[in-house]
This record gives structure tokens, C-alpha cells and sequence, in this order.
């Protein structure tokens, strides 16, 4: 009997054990065969390969566990190249919604650049912190007009011109400070840098106060930005989307009082970049409404300190960790200085655009760092890619990760090494730190003269000394120390590194 006994329990409990894992198994492919069901069966064959997870989550799990270790690219890794080859495209749902992932430049090149087939497709939840009037998802109309608006003042020669000025005013300003203030977030005070550059370019005559308020408010929606789209109290999302409410509230307040200067005057003198999107007028007399000026304020404004200051910080601590470059990119900074005309004592753009090695160091930082580590793109019909079709509907994530370290264009990718862009020039979608095709960033100039003018003055009459050296690296939202690079920033004097 307590034989018998012992092989039921033993049959029962590989029972329970083989019900709990087919129903595991039939819940995880319940996900995959709700939203498959939908197409047609030509479209469901043709399918990339790939795993839809679980019902609601998706494969959001794995993304966040894996950008939350100290290894983000075993996401498409374990859950990808792993499971079904090196296709580089693959099936997942992430974000809300059932996607493709694209993992390979040339993959990623073609859904870029072809916008008769491609449109924005941020998930709701980026689109309803950003703006459902910014850049993420107006018409391409609209993104064409505004985009030859916006960028123009900031891309533009002349406009760089100003701005250079102005940038490396600031920065000399802020290393002075922040030699003198002891401990410092590092991070923490470059954002605060780049924002006020980025607030001249916008919103130039407001007060420190106002200033001050969307800097922390920027703060709180830059970290909901990746995080899952959960508006619940203690969730990153809806902090985030309490500070778009408040940045919204001082925005309209600006520009309210904007508009009844303008009327009482009736000319706009200032001309900053909300004067311009104010006085913007396309052929048909369409001028733009207060929600559209303040979506596409709150995109601009975040994109563009952001990865500016990120890049800046990342950058200077390369340098710092590998003396021989850090001395190459100084000799070159001192022999701009050397060579510049009697009387002359600021940067100009020549010089900007004469420093050979610090641009490839800037590039090397931003293929590494992979600021944007994707973007969304939704087909506008039933698309053919690599003998998969992506289905019209889906979301589309150019995955620019897989880009930056793939080893077949990059030896030893996650080496910084600003050498490897010794004659070499990246095939397009090789490299795309701004995107590519009609959306590339059209701030992509003005970053790299903010990091280079910085990087120019921190390398002449600066060094940083850690407090953390070894501090964990946090990659959501994006790639920072876990103490946001905490050190003293300490003048150089006698011309010694010491």
C-alpha cells in the first residue's frame, strides 16, 4: 500500500506539473495567436520569425530585465539571435503593441528613408508625453513644413554662427562655477547647462524662474519616456505624465502672455524659436495653434539637452579612462589655440570644423552610447523586407543598438576607440546616432558644437576626479552612472594636468 501510495502521489504530481506548464505554454502563445489571427493567412505565413510573449506584457519583461542588468544587449541576444538565427528582423510585442524589430543596418536603412511606405508610430504612451501635435505623429505635410521651419534655426550656418557665441559663453561660465562648488553631480550639471542653451535658442527672454521650473519638469518626463505606460501613482509613466501636465500649464502661461505683448505691439521683435512659431504661416494661411506650438516646444526641449549632456558627460569620462587619447585630443585643442590670428580669443566654426580627432571621438561616444536606442515607425500598408512581410498596423522598432555593435562593421564594438574612424566612412544605416532619412534629427549640428566647444575648454583648463569610478551604470532612460557621474571639476594651473 505504501508503494501504491508513493506512485500516486509520483503520477499527481507530474499531472500538476505537466498541466502547468501546457497551460504556460498555451498562455504565452495566446498573446502571439490573438494578434496573428487578425491577418490574412498569406501575411501570418510570411511573418518574421520571433515571439510575441506574454498576453499584455509582451516581451516588455525581458527588455526592461535586460536593460536593467549590466548587459542591455542580451535582449536581442537571448530572445532573438538565440532562438531563430541572425534574420535581422524579428517579431515581439513591446511598447502596447505587436511589433517588428529591426536589428541590421541595412533593414534599418530601408525603413527609415522610405517614407512612402513608413510613418511615425510612437506608442501612445511617447505620443501623449511628448505631444500628439510634436513631431511623433503629425501628417508628412505638416512634418515637412515645420521641419524647414524649426531647423533652419538651428542648422543653419548663420544661426550656429550666433549660437556658438553664446554656447561657449556658457560653458566657460559653468566649468568657472563649478570648480568653485565642490562635489557635484556631474550629469546633473551639464543637463542643467544644456538646457539653458537649449531654452536661449527657444524661449530666450524668460527668467530663470521659468527656466528653472521646466528643467525640473523635463527631469521627471524624461524618465516615464521608456518606462511601461502605467498611470498609476508610484509608476515612472505617471510622474511623467504630471510633469507634461505641469511643463504644458508653463508653456501656455509664456506663451499667453507672449501673444498680448504681440497684439499690443503688433510686431514680434524678439524672434526666438516661439516667436518663430508664432509668426509661422504655410502657403494656404494655416498659422499654428497654441497645442501645436507648445507639443512641438516640449519635444524640442527635451531632445535637446538631453542627449547633448549625455554625450558631453560620456565623452569627457572616455577621455579621462584612456590617457593617450585624452593627450592626442588636448594637443589638438592647444594647436587650434597656437594657430589662431593676434586678438582673436573665442572659437569660431573653422576651428569647430578643423578638429579631426575630437569629432571622431564625439562619433566613437555616440556609437557606444546609442543615446536613442530606438525609434518607431508604422507601415503604411502590407511591406515586404527581407523576404518577411511586416503587416500593416504593426509597430516598427529600428533598433540602432543592434546598428552601433554589430561586430561585421564594428571590431570589438563595445571598445571605445576613436581610431576606427581612420578612413573609414559607415555605409548608410551603418550609423545613425540622429536617425536618417526625412526624420533625422535637425539638431544634429547644434549638438556637436555644444559637446565640442565643451570638451574644447574642459580638455585646455579642466579635469574631473571621481568620487565613483566603478558606479553601476543605469541604460533606461538613457546610458548614466547610477550617482550621475559625482566629482569635483578642478581648474588646471601652470599648464599641468595635475
Amino acid at each position: 500500500m505504501v508503494v501504491v501510495g508513493w506512485l500516486v502521489g509520483w503520477w499527481v504530481a507530474v499531472a500538476v506539473v505537466v498541466v502547468v506548464v501546457g497551460v504556460g505554454w498555451v498562455v504565452r502563445r495566446a498573446n502571439g495567436w490573438y494578434h496573428e489571427m487578425k491577418l490574412d493567412v498569406g501575411i501570418r505565413q510570411n511573418l518574421p520569425p520571433g515571439d510575441l510573449g506574454w498576453p499584455l506584457i509582451g516581451t516588455m519583461w525581458s527588455f526592461l530585465s535586460a536593460f536593467k542588468s549590466s548587459s542591455p544587449e542580451t535582449f536581442i541576444q537571448t530572445c532573438f539571435l538565440d532562438r531563430f538565427g541572425p534574420t535581422g528582423i524579428y517579431k515581439t510585442h513591446m511598447f502596447g503593441n505587436p511589433s517588428i524589430i529591426a536589428t541590421t543596418a541595412e533593414t534599418c536603412r530601408r525603413i527609415l528613408t522610405d517614407d512612402d511606405s513608413f510613418k511615425p508610430g510612437w506608442p501612445a504612451s511617447t505620443v501623449n508625453l511628448i505631444g500628439r501635435k510634436s513631431f511623433t505623429s503629425i501628417s508628412d505635410e505638416d512634418h515637412r513644413w515645420l521641419r524647414r521651419l524649426t531647423a533652419a534655426s538651428i542648422n543653419g550656418h548663420e544661426a550656429l554662427s550666433v549660437y556658438l557665441e553664446y554656447i561657449e559663453k556658457n560653458v566657460i561660465t559653468a566649468l568657472d562655477e563649478w570648480s568653485s562648488m565642490g562635489e557635484i553631480e556631474f550629469l546633473t550639471q551639464l543637463r542643467k547647462l544644456t538646457f539653458n542653451i537649449i531654452m536661449h535658442i527657444f524661449l530666450s527672454t524668460e527668467s530663470e524662474g521659468v527656466r528653472g521650473a521646466l528643467e525640473r519638469q523635463y527631469t521627471r518626463l524624461n524618465f516615464g519616456v521608456r518606462a511601461m505606460a502605467i498611470n498609476i501613482p508610484g509608476f515612472a509613466y505617471y510622474s511623467a505624465f504630471q510633469a507634461r501636465k505641469r511643463l504644458v500649464a508653463i508653456l501656455q502661461g509664456v506663451l499667453t502672455k507672449r501673444r498680448e505683448e504681440m497684439n499690443k505691439r503688433r510686431v514680434n521683435a524678439n524672434k526666438d524659436m516661439m516667436d518663430g512659431l508664432m509668426d509661422a504661416e504655410d502657403e494656404n494661411g494655416r498659422r499654428l495653434s497654441d497645442e501645436e506650438i507648445i507639443d512641438i516646444l516640449i519635444m524640442y526641449l527635451n531632445a535637446g539637452h538631453e542627449s547633448s549632456a549625455h554625450t558631453t558627460m560620456w565623452a569627457t569620462l572616455f577621455l579621462l579612462k584612456h590617457p593617450d587619447m585624452y593627450k592626442r585630443a588636448k594637443a589638438e585643442q592647444e594647436e587650434i589655440v597656437k594657430n589662431r590670428l593676434p586678438g582673436q580669443k573665442s572659437l569660431n566654426l573653422r576651428e569647430i570644423r578643423h578638429m579631426d580627432y575630437l569629432s571622431k571621438v564625439i562619433d566613437e561616444t555616440l556609437r557606444i552610447i546609442t543615446i536613442s536606442l530606438t525609434v518607431f515607425r508604422e507601415p503604411k500598408k502590407n511591406v515586404r523586407i527581407n523576404g518577411y512581410t511586416i503587416p500593416k498596423g504593426w509597430k516598427v522598432l529600428v533598433w540602432f543598438r543592434g546598428v552601433h555593435f554589430d561586430p561585421e562593421t564594428y571590431e570589438d564594438p563595445k571598445k571605445f576607440d576613436p581610431s576606427r574612424w581612420d578612413g573609414f566612412t559607415p555605409k548608410a544605416g551603418q550609423f545613425l546616432p540622429f536617425g536618417a532619412g526625412s526624420h533625422l534629427c535637425p539638431g544634429n549640428d547644434l549638438a556637436k558644437i555644444e559637446i565640442a566647444v565643451f570638451l574644447h575648454h574642459f580638455l585646455l583648463n579642466y579635469k574631473l576626479a571621481r568620487r565613483n569610478p566603478d558606479s553601476p551604470v543605469i541604460y533606461l532612460p538613457h546610458t548614466r552612472p547610477k550617482d550621475n557621474c559625482l566629482g569635483t571639476v578642478k581648474k588646471i594651473t601652470n599648464g599641468q594636468d595635475g
